[in-house]
Parts: structure tokens; C-alpha cells; sequence
């Protein structure tokens, strides 16, 4: 079995799973079992190739699931895998890549004295398991896959969403419609962990005076376990068993057993699994009763109220995500202590106290307490996700530490990183490998690695870039004809995109959720100015996805108003597309392939934004405003920057943005595309895609983050 042999808990019942997988399986595919069920395979240069290669149409119709995907492979498939020795011998070289990192002995930390139980709402690490929404849950992917890459001792928390995040489709009004697909355990890399005895490992939660029982299930990402919690079980009614149906469900009271279960469940599987966490790392605020309850474990060994706090505070570190009001929620005092009030009699405190420690002012008995100001409270380092958010942040949350002036208040930031070898797509991996070595994936983080990108041959970063783009073009034209046929669209439109998407054309790209503060609007805020833009020559595409939250129907509208700009106007109809339902699959492509990536959020409200952190690292120019991880990125000559700045007028704001964005787009970016030499290469243009990887590539990787949170937010010292 492949394992990390330095975590039990649930190793057994993968083996069992590995070995019933196993049997349906000939000689050369059984090993591949165990590597179906470790997501390590996904970033290994030829792991999702091999799968792929296998049967690439049945690939496919199992969502690049391996689990699936073998369980149903046909015998005349597995006879064709043994009469080809290449692919066999492929087959052998993965199984013996994720064996051998699998095998390598853990890296001790200073200042760190244990696992890292590293607890999120969300984990996004690959598109088979859909229990994520986007940024947060992505970058908590990318943080156990780079542990997993440093072998740092690290422990995953989360909850299994029966019904995961919703499913997006337009319908013939280009109106946001939202479904749900059943995740089956069954099919999927996970299972079940066992207790003593060899039965579900089975606890509980009180919340809102009600218990809720829940088991977990165990997904390995490289050496990092993922522990999740999962009430879709009998013993549980159906209201409880719904706690972890969706992922940010829109009934409050739901979303509050969430948070009952992922802070207080989760400390009670470290407990029952005799973990000891040598730190504990709130990603954002949802898990932030998680040290209440392992204070709760410090007062029945005798540690007194003031002593189990401090104890589990010194321990506790929190990185807050986001400066929007929306996601640092609050509840009313009541509806906190229905939920919670058996954790503050625990404690042996008062509803006040109790209270108190959820509220920016403890004192304040009108002020609704929320996770947050908790998360803040318990913690004993604190950061954002960038440079600029860790100063939006202190100012933020200054109230909370009035005897600090705003430079002294105690959060600091760790901006964002991306994993980098699970988001350069194929043409720029070869590129990398044959002219860098292995070395930029080894040590993605070393900027001495990445100045070989500036003797790259620009003929050969062009071709690279314009095969990419390729992929994502055709990627898009199949997807986006099943998507019309969906919605039920006319058979010329069906098949127009062929036509309409141009394989060599600037592709520019725009991804991420729908909420008015990204701003996607602004594309088409002057309608004639940008129509005359998409419709000209040279010819120019945009292609966009995202998703609004089910309730936020202010999102909805903007989606709808942008699916009805490019249905208005006949020239443009088929160089924007909307590519519904945006995942890690669409947005892997689109990082890749697209030319231009662009970000227009109101400054300063985006606190990172990672997605344009692994455009950079294919090559692909950024076009934003100076926000989150851009506004420290750009350096005046890597890329295009709208400076966004803050006065008070949003409206005012929008037309000058907006303004400057068709300006760049218009005046810099399109011209400089279009410049090319004798032989068809835009020489300048590929310049500054070097100096872009070579400035931005290893400070914005997953590795450059990991080592920070190691050496300044981990030790307790």
C-alpha cells in the first residue's frame, strides 16, 4: 500500500478498499489501485496522463475520478493496457514516483512540536471531489499539497458535503440555475476510519440543544491526510443528517451546525485519534470554535478557565480571507446561544463571557458575535492573505486592540501562493522541464531557478503559448456546444462556436465567483466601446466563468446581463463565451491557455486572488487592478495595471476603471499581441511574459507560502 506510514488512523480501511479495487483489476493496472486512492498522482507529471491513456473516453464519463474509472474498466480495455508496453511501463514509473515520495522520511520543523491540524470549510485539490467553491477551498488544496511536498506534519479537517457545492447551468435566458449531484463515498479515493474495534469511528456534537453524530471518512493528498466529517448517517434524522449536505448552505441554522461541527467535531476526532496538534490553523473563521473545545479537554485535566485558554491560544494561529462583510458573518446573541450553549456551560463560563469572546467588544451585550472576532481572540498569531489585506485587515479589526496604533495592531500577512506543479499545463511544463530541468519544479520557490526562463528562445515560448491556447480553444468549443444543446439552443448556434473561436486570436480570460465587488461588469460597462473591441480586427475573444452564490441574485443579474450583451450583438456572439459551471477543470484550462488574464475587483476587497498567480505561471500576461496578490506582483514593466483607487464614489470609481481597462486592452495590450517579426513571433510580447515568470513565479508559489507560515506563524516562539 502507499501510506504515510507516520498516520494510522484510517490506514486499514484504505487498504481494504486498495485491495478490493485491486481484484478487478489484471496484472500491470493492480498497482494502480493503491494510486487511485492518493490524490499524489494528480501532480505527478504524468499521473492524470496515464489515466487518461488508459481509455480517454471513459476518462472522461468518470470525471477523472481513478476510483471510478477503474472499478468500471472493461476486460477488452485491461487486455489493451497489457499488449501496450508503454503504456505499461508508464504505469510503472507513476506507481513508483508516489512509492518513493510516499517513502521519504518527514522534515522536522523548529518551534513546531507536532501535527499540524490544518481545519477549512473547503478543500478544492482536484475536480473528483467536489467540495469546494472556489479561492478559499483551492488554496487550502494547495496547502496540503505543498505540505505534502515539504513532508511537513500536517492533518487536513473538514466536512464531506454529501451534495458538495452546486452545479451551474444557463438556461435560454442566460439566467443562473442551480442543481445538486450526490457524492457516493463508494466511488470515490476515500474511506471510511475505523475505530478500535474495527467499526466506524462514530462521535458527536451538541448544537441547538440537539446531538449530532457524525463519522469521518479519511482522503489521502500525498502525505497529508484529509480527516472529513460526515452526519449522513442512520443514526442522525433527516434535519441533522442535512448538516453536511451543501457547502455554505443558505439556511443559517444549517451553516451554524456546520460550524458546531467542523470546530468542535474536528478537536473531538484529534482527541479520539490521540492526536495531539502542535499547532492548530484556522483557515478563516468558519472552525473557530475549534480551541474552545480543546479547552474544554485542558479543564477536565484540572488546567483552570484562564490556564486551558492560554494553552490552546499559544498553539492556535488564524489567517483570515477576506474584508468582505459577508464573509466575517454574525448572528444574533440568541440564535449563538441556542446553538453553542452547551460548549460555554463546558467551559464553565456565563452567557456573557461566552459571548464576550465572539464580539469585538466583550462588553458590548447589543453587538452580534460572529467567528471572526473568535478566530481573532483564540488565536496568538493572526495574518491575511497578502500585503495589502494584512493592512486592510489590521485596520479592519484595530477595534479589537484599542491600546494599538493601526501599524502595531497584531496581524501581519502571508500572501497567498499557488501549488505550482498542479497548475502549468502540459506545452509550458515540457517547456520548462527541457530548457529548466526539474529544477523549477524541485525548488519552484528559488528565483535564482526561474532567471534560466530569460534565455528561453522566444520561438520556443511562443510555441508553447499558442499550443495552449490551442488545447483551451477546442476544450472550450466541445464544452460549450454540450452546454447549448443543454439549454436547449438551435443546431447553427450549436455549432457556430466552431467557427467562432479563433485557435490563434488574443484570448482573454475572466474567472472567478460572480459577487458585484469582482466587478465582471465592467467588461462591458461602455456596450459600444467593448462591442467594437470583441467585433474588430485584429480579433480579440473573451471567454468568462464563475458562479453566484444561489442566494445572491444581485450576481445572477450581472451573469445575465453579460450572457445578454453577447447574445445582442451577432459579431460577437461567438467571440464571448460563458463557460458554464467553472470548476478545477475549467479553470486549470482557462490558467493555462488564455493570453490575458484579468481581475477588476473594488480595491481593496479582493484580499489575494490566486487564480491569476497560475495565469503567471503559464505565461499568461496580467491585465488588473492593483489588488491583493498584483498590487505587490506588478512592478511596472510584467504586466498591465489599473490602479483602482479608493474614493468613496463606487460608480465613479467603476467608469474610471472601466475607462482604463478598455484604454490598456485597446491601446497596449492588442497592438503588442499583434506585433510580430518575420516569422510570426511578437518578440516584445514575449519578453515580458520572462520578465512576468521570472518576477512573479517564485513568490507567488505554494512553496514560498508553506515556508513562511513555517518560519513565522507556526512557532510558538
Amino acid at each position: 500500500m502507499l501510506e504515510n506510514p507516520s498516520f494510522t488512523p484510517g490506514a486499514a480501511d484504505l487498504a481494504s478498499r486498495i485491495e478490493l479495487l485491486a481484484e478487478r483489476l489484471s496484472g500491470s493496472l493492480r498497482p494502480l489501485a493503491a494510486v487511485a486512492y492518493n490524490y499524489r498522482w494528480s501532480w505527478a507529471a504524468d499521473g492524470p496522463a496515464v489515466f487518461r491513456d488508459i481509455n480517454p473516453h471513459r476518462w472522461a464519463l468518470a470525471g477523472a475520478n481513478p476510483v471510478r474509472f477503474l472499478s468500471d474498466l472493461w476486460p477488452s480495455a485491461q487486455e489493451a493496457v497489457e499488449a501496450n508496453p508503454q503504456l505499461r511501463e508508464r504505469i510503472e514509473a507513476l506507481v513508483a514516483e508516489v512509492r518513493d515520495d510516499l517513502a521519504r522520511p518527514p522534515r522536522t520543523r523548529p518551534g513546531v512540536d507536532g501535527p499540524v491540524a490544518f481545519f477549512c470549510a473547503e478543500f478544492g485539490f482536484h475536480v473528483s471531489m467536489p467540495i469546494y467553491s472556489g479561492g478559499l477551498g483551492v488554496l487550502a488544496g494547495d496547502v496540503l499539497k505543498e505540505a505534502s511536498d515539504q513532508a511537513l506534519d500536517m492533518i487536513g479537517i473538514g466536512l464531506f458535503y454529501r451534495r458538495g457545492y452546486f452545479r451551474q447551468r444557463l438556461d435560454l435566458a442566460g439566467r443562473q440555475q442551480e442543481y445538486w449531484v450526490v457524492n457516493d463515498p463508494k466511488s470515490l479515493p476515500m474511506a471510511r476510519v475505523s475505530a478500535a474495534d474495527g467499526a466506524p469511528l462514530q462521535l458527536s456534537v451538541v448544537v441547538g440543544g440537539r446531538p449530532i453524530a457524525f463519522e469521518v471518512w479519511r482522503v489521502d493528498i500525498g502525505r497529508v491526510p484529509l480527516l472529513l466529517l460526515d452526519t449522513e448517517i442512520p443514526e442522525n434524522d433527516p434535519v441533522t443528517r442535512w448538516t453536511t449536505a451543501r457547502l455554505y448552505e443558505g439556511n443559517r441554522a444549517v451553516r451554524l451546525s456546520q460550524y458546531g461541527l467542523l470546530g468542535i467535531g474536528g478537536a473531538r476526532v484529534l482527541d479520539a485519534l490521540g492526536i495531539e496538534p502542535g499547532v492548530v490553523h484556522l483557515n478563516e473563521g468558519h472552525p473557530a470554535l475549534a480551541p474552545l473545545e480543546l479547552a474544554t479537554h485542558r479543564l477536565e485535566q484540572g488546567a483552570s478557565y484562564a490556564e486551558a485558554l492560554e494553552r490552546v491560544r499559544e498553539r492556535t494561529v488564524f489567517t483570515t480571507h477576506t474584508p468582505v462583510p459577508a464573509g466575517n458573518e454574525t448572528y444574533a446573541p440568541a440564535e449563538f446561544l441556542a446553538a453553542f450553549g452547551d460548549l460555554a456551560y463546558r467551559l464553565g463560563i456565563d452567557d456573557h463571557e461566552f459571548l464576550g469572546l465572539c464580539r469585538i467588544d466583550p462588553d458590548d451585550a447589543e453587538e452580534s458575535p460572529g467567528m471572526t472576532p473568535l478566530a481573532i481572540r483564540m488565536s496568538h498569531r493572526r495574518n491575511g492573505v497578502s500585503r495589502l489585506h494584512g493592512a486592510v485587515a489590521r485596520a479592519m479589526w484595530k477595534p479589537m486592540f484599542p491600546s494599538s496604533d493601526l501599524a502595531s495592531v497584531p496581524i501581519t500577512h502571508v500572501t497567498n501562493g499557488a501549488h505550482v506543479a498542479s497548475f502549468v499545463g502540459a506545452p509550458m511544463r515540457a517547456l520548462l522541464t527541457r530548457r529548466l530541468g526539474t529544477t523549477w519544479l524541485e525548488r519552484p520557490a528559488d528565483a535564482r531557478v526561474w532567471e534560466a526562463v530569460r534565455e528561453i528562445p522566444n520561438e520556443e515560448l511562443w510555441s508553447a503559448r499558442c499550443e495552449a491556447r490551442a488545447q483551451l480553444v477546442r476544450y472550450v468549443r466541445a464544452r460549450s456546444q454540450v452546454e447549448r444543446l443543454q439549454r436547449g439552443e438551435q443546431i447553427d448556434y450549436v455549432t457556430a462556436i466552431e467557427s467562432g473561436l479563433n485557435l490563434d486570436a488574443l484570448t482573454v480570460g475572466f474567472a472567478r465567483r460572480f459577487a458585484t465587488y469582482k466587478r465582471v461588469y465592467l467588461l462591458t460597462r461602455d456596450p459600444q466601446r467593448a462591442s467594437r473591441i470583441l467585433s474588430g480586427t485584429p480579433p480579440v475573444q473573451l471567454l468568462v466563468a464563475g458562479k453566484a452564490h444561489p442566494n445572491d441574485e444581485a450576481g445572477k443579474d450581472v451573469l445575465q446581463r453579460l450572457f445578454g450583451f453577447k447574445r445582442a450583438e451577432p459579431a460577437i456572439a461567438d467571440r464571448v463565451v460563458i463557460v458554464e459551471d467553472y470548476d478545477l477543470d475549467v479553470a486549470a484550462h482557462l490558467v493555462s491557455g488564455c493570453d490575458v488574464w484579468v481581475n477588476l475587483p473594488r480595491r481593496p476587497m479582493e484580499a489575494s486572488g490566486t487564480s491569476g498567480m497560475k495565469a503567471t505561471f503559464n505565461g499568461v500576461l496580467q491585465l488588473s487592478v492593483l489588488d491583493g496578490w498584483w498590487d505587490e506582483a506588478y512592478d511596472g514593466d510584467n504586466g498591465w495595471a489599473i490602479p483602482g483607487e479608493e474614493d468613496g464614489d463606487p460608480d465613479l470609481g467603476d467608469a474610471r476603471d472601466a475607462q482604463r481597462f478598455y484604454e490598456l486592452l485597446e491601446y497596449e495590450v492588442i497592438p503588442l499581441f499583434y506585433e510580430r517579426d518575420a516569422n510570426g513571433v511578437p518578440q516584445r510580447w514575449c519578453d515580458l511574459i520572462k520578465r512576468a515568470l521570472v518576477t512573479c513565479a517564485p513568490a507567488f508559489s505554494a512553496t514560498r507560502m508553506i515556508d513562511e507560515y513555517v518560519e513565522k506563524i507556526y512557532p510558538r516562539s
